[in-house]
């Protein structure tokens, strides 16, 4: 599971928001101030930083010039108040990678984790698993050294798989993940994905070995 480091030092906030992440099945963890948060980014590793603008000691935009300084690049979404100027061109050049106004809804916050986790997926560029590889920054797809194509949601969802191996994924956790709150397709879409991709990529169709079907829950990815 990916773990989320939230620092802020709205103790509500950072409670709703920890609710929020463990529901969507991430590991939160917390700072109160950014000295501490700054810390905990370079001990701890997590996946995603979401930094509080105004915040005592270390303010959020030094936490994120120090982090990118020392060469940490973790994704950085920023949270601002409503009323404080926002210059985004300041926030790339500080190293965030997005930002989102106070108040926001969950779907937005959660939303925008997820899009910024896809893009930032992994340090390895190109993966494996079988005969088949997938390079993440060109969004090719080869087996046995010939190119496959794949459909925008069918490589999305075959990414979103690489990311979260061995893990049991339910269908309304692969909705949400790969075709977002803002669209509307049913579990049926999932299944008619999965059946695709075992077409293209599995050796045996009919027996797949990566793409597994979990009765009563959804799939696993086994590489």
């Amino acid at each position: 599971m990916q773990t989320i480091l939230v620092i802020d030092d709205d103790e509500s906030l950072r409670d709703t928001i920890g609710v929020m992440l463990e529901r969507e099945h991430f590991i939160p963890i917390f700072a109160a101030d950014g000295k501490s948060g700054f810390d905990k980014a370079i001990t701890l590793k997590p996946q995603l930083l979401l930094v509080d603008l105004r915040l005592p000691g270390m303010s959020g935009a030094e936490v994120c010039r120090q982090l990118r300084a020392d060469r940490i690049q973790t994704p950085i979404i920023v949270l601002s108040a409503v009323g404080e100027e926002i210059d985004k061109v300041l926030l790339l050049e500080m190293g965030a990678d997005d930002y989102i106004v106070k108040p926001f809804g969950t779907r937005e916050l959660l939303a925008r984790i997820r899009a910024l986790l896809r893009r930032t997926a992994s340090d390895t560029k190109v993966l494996h698993f079988g005969d088949v590889e997938v390079d993440v920054d060109r969004r090719n797809t080869t087996r046995r050294g010939r190119e496959v194509k794949l459909t925008p949601a069918e490589y999305n969802l075959l990414l979103y798989f690489l990311q979260n191996p061995d893990r049991a994924l339910t269908r309304d956790v692969l909705l949400n993940s790969v075709w977002g709150y803002e669209s509307y397709p049913n579990s049926r879409t999932v299944d008619a994905h999965v059946v695709r991709l075992r077409q293209k990529l599995e050796p045996d169709p009919n027996i797949p070995r990566h793409f597994i079907t979990v009765h009563g829950v959804g799939y696993r990815f086994l590489p």
